[in-house]
């Protein structure tokens, strides 16, 4: 959980694509595009992000896409040195249960660049184009699917467990 708290403070583009869940990319998609496909949030906020002033839209109940318990939009991000208010910095999702299972995951975005095994006995599995998978305790079904821009990977590759 402390890695999605770290990608959440993380502002900085890296000059790669990013993965991306419906038509939303990070460090591309702006506001505009995902009011056109998604509508007003449920809930908006402005936090302070490393001193920049950032907005966040909560999509939750009848706001949420179809099979998502909550998607959270995050913009704000310095790209080329230049912050960019306007731009995409993470999508979250919590899927419902039985949406993403480890292998629609993982044939939907490919193998992963990590593996992490959590205290709880979860696995996070990591993509260095910007995707971070947290399993349920079983580590059947996706809890939370954290979008960014590309990302270094700092932990050791490894295979997916089965």
């Amino acid at each position: 959980m402390r890695l999605a708290v770290s990608l959440a403070l993380l502002l900085v583009a890296f000059p790669a694509t990013a993965s991306e869940w419906a038509g939303i990319e990070p460090g591309i998609t702006t506001i505009s595009l995902v009011r056109d496909r998604f509508g007003q949030p449920s809930k908006e906020t402005r936090p302070k992000v490393e001193g920049y002033d950032t907005l966040q839209w909560v999509y939750e109940g009848a706001e949420a896409p179809g099979g998502i318990t909550r998607m959270t939009v995050d913009f704000g991000i310095v790209e080329g040195g230049t912050y960019k208010p306007n731009l995409v910095r993470l999508l979250t999702l919590e899927p419902k249960p039985l949406v993403f299972g480890k292998e629609t995951v993982i044939q939907g975005w490919g193998v992963p660049d990590g593996v992490r095994d959590n205290k709880d006995g979860s696995s996070t599995l990591i993509w260095k184009e910007g995707l971070l998978v947290i399993f349920d305790r079983e580590n059947k079904d996706a809890v939370s699917m954290i979008f960014s821009v590309p990302q270094p990977l700092s932990i050791a590759p490894a295979a997916p467990k089965p």
